[in-house]
């Protein structure tokens, strides 16, 4: 038996092992019942405030999202403006760079093409001056050469010369003599050891200062004579007669050896094998006495000290020394002219094609100048956003906007 005690009333009364664990059973129910119910209560209460979070949560998420994509929106559609902005900049460049381009082509190349033109004019004329002033030598030279060989047919070998000799000195008196009124040019009748010259030249400057003095030797031939001479001929003998009539220079002037481009060609500098020794054809007799007198006229002070210093009977060596390297420097100047000259006629041929040259690299530039404005008229939208797939899809979607 087992007692129980009434927690309202105090009373206690007996019951059984089968009531007692009736009664038990009865209160570990109702226990069970009552948290079971409490439990449930308690999780849908759960349910429904996870429920209520979730759904403030979603909705806190699609406002979020929302103004995300509204964000998005606008920043795509400012992104949008300024593409659009950039392009319209980029046209607007484009078309003025264009235009600048071609501006600045065509000033180019109207420039070019005035220096070209005026490049060749200069050339043309410098070409035909120089081709008419070889060309009035070469006549001339033509037309005197064609005198003499006449005139030997008709003279005696002694005559020929005497003639050549009468020749130059006409042209002496009627060229210079007025311009040179201190100047000596007469017949060397002064036989020394056996031999004389045919002419000497000698000038001075007014106060008596002697500045240049020339032994002149003259040969021509009869092209009967048996025996025909050549220049180099006669080079000692007046190489002899210069020293021994204490001239400086020595000159032959020379009809001899009428077919040979060396002594055809103008001045011929010998001076290699005869110190100041030239050979020219009588065509030359007038520009040698001048080149040689302009250039001697410098020396004319220093010489006019030398005498001074040789009078006060002291050392001029270094004085002489300068004369000398003066004048050998002039000597070569000569040479150098008479190259110039020959040469003149070449260099227009190299002048000629140096334009040609100028007119190909002209053509090829205004070419390239094309081929740029072409590349540059073909720059498109397409051509910019080509492997680029987000620029692609920007540009496209700003033109469905």
């Amino acid at each position: 038996m087992k007692e129980l005690k009434c927690p309202h009333c105090g009373n206690v009364f007996a019951v059984d092992e089968n009531d007692y664990a009736a009664l038990i059973s009865q209160v570990k129910n109702a226990e069970f019942n009552a948290e079971v119910t409490r439990r449930i209560h308690e999780l849908e209460q759960n349910q429904q405030a996870r429920q209520q979070a979730e759904k403030q949560a979603e909705e806190a998420r699609r406002q979020a999202e929302a103004m995300r994509q509204q964000t998005q929106l606008k920043d795509k559609e400012s992104e949008i403006a300024l593409l659009k902005q950039q392009i319209q900049n980029f046209e607007v460049a484009k078309k003025a760079a264009v235009q600048e381009a071609v501006m600045l082509k065509d000033q180019k190349i109207q420039q070019l093409e005035s220096d070209r033109k005026l490049a060749e004019s200069q050339a043309l004329l410098k070409a035909q001056s120089m081709k008419d002033d070889y060309e009035t030598r070469l006549k001339m030279a033509k037309e005197q050469v064609e005198y003499y060989k006449d005139m030997k047919v008709r003279l005696s070998t002694k005559m020929v010369g005497e003639t050549l000799e009468q020749h130059c000195a006409t042209l002496f008196e009627q060229n210079l003599r007025l311009m040179m009124p201190n100047a000596y040019f007469e017949k060397d009748n002064d036989v020394v050891e056996g031999t004389k010259g045919d002419f000497v030249f000698r000038d001075k400057s007014d106060d008596g200062v002697e500045y240049i003095s020339i032994m002149f030797e003259m040969k021509n031939e009869n092209e009967e004579t048996a025996t025909k001479h050549k220049n180099e001929d006669f080079f000692a003998k007046l190489d002899a007669d210069r020293k021994k009539k204490n001239c400086e220079y020595a000159v032959l002037v020379s009809m001899l050896e009428p077919e040979s481009e060396l002594y055809n060609g103008g001045i011929v500098d010998v001076s290699h094998r005869f110190d100041k020794m030239y050979v020219i054809r009588p065509q030359f007799f007038i520009p040698l006495i001048t080149l040689l007198c302009q250039a001697n006229k410098k020396s004319i002070e220093a010489k006019r000290e030398l005498m001074l210093v040789r009078q006060q009977q002291v050392d001029v060596t270094n004085f002489e020394e300068k004369l000398m390297n003066f004048k050998d420097g002039f000597t070569r100047n000569v040479r150098l002219a008479n190259d110039r000259f020959r040469t003149a006629i070449e260099e227009i041929d190299k002048t000629i094609q140096h334009l040609t040259k100028v007119r190909e690299n002209l053509v090829k530039s205004s070419d390239n100048l094309d081929a740029a404005d072409k590349k540059l008229q073909d720059v498109t939208i397409k051509r910019l956003t080509y492997g680029n797939p987000t620029m692609k899809a920007m540009f496209d979607a700003a033109g469905k906007d």
